[in-house]
């Protein structure tokens, strides 16, 4: 494919993107298309990033001690999370270009609207890739592994929808790979709460991204694309259900052998699982409220994952008190 785009459609916001949001109103206007490839005005993926990130390091500063550093691995988290995010929206902008032209969600997209070549797009992945980069190299060689690791997911997870049925499975494996990586930011090492929590954050995935991909339910399978919603079609309830309580067996269980383990107090075990009973909640209220043929409400539910996501780390930081 030439790497000249086509005449630049208006440099105006991309369909799904959060209205009135910073990049259209104040990013300079030639930064604004590498922004939108990196989801810079679309932060729910940062979120869904970041937020296992908060989980590992939380529930590994729970079951053994706070330090400071966790403030470095926090805050590396935040900025690694939106780098990284952004180099992977981007890659999957690249590899997905000619299927967000033929979609009406996503070519408004920079890349199939013109208003950035491939060769740019790649210029910017690896820009933001060699930044996350510096971050992760500050961390211990476990979780530096780790990083380097997840990139062969992230890389292959704009083909999963080619050939298989459950892409929403390899973005599980990238999305939550921070619980790994925080916990052994902190620790020094993997044990088996890390695990379950990465479990529970793959569970978590599928349920939020089969929200998601509801939205493009006739278009994906016009050209073609494969996905959970087109799989599961009327009988994604229950599939989600599944997943949710999977999700809150699974983190609970991390949890309960985290800090059982390491001897905490009764009053930090019953704070850390009162975060993961509310994550439980607010995803039986998604699920009561999911119209799988209403696009503008799937969105809807699916953003609100942030706030699901929030409250076991919000718990977890509470029990450090506890």
């Amino acid at each position: 494919m030439p790497d000249t785009p086509p005449t630049p459609a208006p440099a105006g916001p991309v369909a799904d993107a959060v209205a009135g949001n910073w990049v259209d109103r104040y990013a300079p206007a030639v930064a604004r298309p590498y922004l939108r490839l990196s989801r810079a005005d679309r932060p729910i993926g940062t979120w869904l990033l970041l937020l296992p990130c908060l989980w590992g390091v939380g529930l590994a500063a729970a079951a053994e001690a706070p330090r400071a550093w966790d403030l470095w691995i926090v805050g590396g988290c935040v900025f690694g999370a939106f780098l990284m995010r952004g180099a992977g929206c981007t890659w999957n902008d690249i590899t997905d270009r000619d299927f967000d032209a033929a979609v009406a969600r996503t070519r408004s997209r920079p890349i199939p609207a013109g208003q950035v070549t491939v060769r740019q797009a790649a210029v910017w992945m690896v820009l933001q890739s060699l930044l996350a980069a510096a971050i992760l190299f500050s961390y211990n060689p476990v979780a530096v592994l780790l990083g380097i690791g997840s990139l062969a997911i992230v890389a292959a997870y704009p083909f999963a929808k080619r050939v298989t049925w459950w892409p929403q499975i390899v973005l599980g494996l990238a999305f939550n790979w921070g619980a790994l990586l925080a916990w052994a930011a902190h620790m020094g090492s993997i044990a088996v709460p890390a695990v379950l929590l990465y479990g529970a954050g793959i569970a978590w995935t599928l349920f939020y991204d089969t929200i998601y991909a509801h939205q493009d339910r006739e278009d994906d399978a016009l050209i073609g694309v494969k996905s959970t919603a087109r799989l599961f079609g009327e009988n994604t309830r229950a599939w989600l259900r599944g997943f949710m309580v999977a999700a809150v067996l699974l983190m609970t269980a991390a949890v309960v052998v985290a800090l059982t383990d390491a001897g905490a107090s009764l009053g930090r075990l019953i704070l850390a699982l009162t975060g993961v009973w509310a994550f439980g909640w607010h995803l039986a209220w998604q699920l009561a409220q999911l119209d799988i043929d209403d696009p503008a409400k799937c969105l809807r539910l699916f953003r609100s994952n942030r706030d699901a996501g929030l409250l076991p780390a919000l718990f977890l930081a509470a029990s450090l008190l506890a």
